[in-house]
């Protein structure tokens, strides 16, 4: 007996008229107790048969009843065991979805940051395309100027020939 992990030792020992079974190391439950005062039916046979039958009944039934007991202490444990393992599992849930946010925020971050840069870059781009071209378009404005010039002078020449 004892099984189960449990440390405490149990003993059966009868006292000297070998009528009361005593079970030493073991707390009862009250079912167990009443059941164990129920008197079994007789079977006509000596006192001395009987008594050891019962002795061998009770020392079934205890031990049944240990049984019982162990399976529900190991049942509730591991019930518990259970318990605790999906609080683990919902707490590194919970920081796994943490942290995915976290690094998803710092992604978005990131791509916000490079769209501004990029679209900064393209504003001076388009600032410097626009000096180029108002650059170009004096330049084209004063070879326009000189070409009229030129064309009016050469036009004075042919008129005057």
């Amino acid at each position: 007996m004892g099984g189960g992990g449990s440390t405490r030792r149990v003993t059966f020992e009868t006292d000297d008229n070998e009528n009361i079974t005593v079970v030493k190391g073991v707390r009862l439950s009250e079912s167990l107790i009443e059941r164990m005062k129920e008197p079994s039916p007789s079977s006509g046979r000596q006192p001395r048969a009987s008594a050891a039958v019962n002795n061998e009944e009770l020392k079934k039934r205890i031990a049944e009843e240990l049984a019982l007991e162990r399976a529900r202490r190991d049942s509730e444990a591991q019930k518990r065991r259970l318990k605790e393992e999906q609080m683990l599992v919902r707490d590194e849930f919970g920081k796994l979805l943490e942290r995915e946010r976290i690094s998803s925020n710092e992604h978005l971050t990131r791509a916000m940051l490079r769209e501004r840069a990029a679209t900064e870059e393209e504003r001076l781009k388009a600032q410097r395309f626009a000096k180029q071209l108002e650059e170009k378009d004096r330049e084209l404005k004063k070879h326009d100027a000189y070409y009229k010039e030129q064309l009016a002078r050469l036009e004075e020449r042919v008129k005057s020939f």
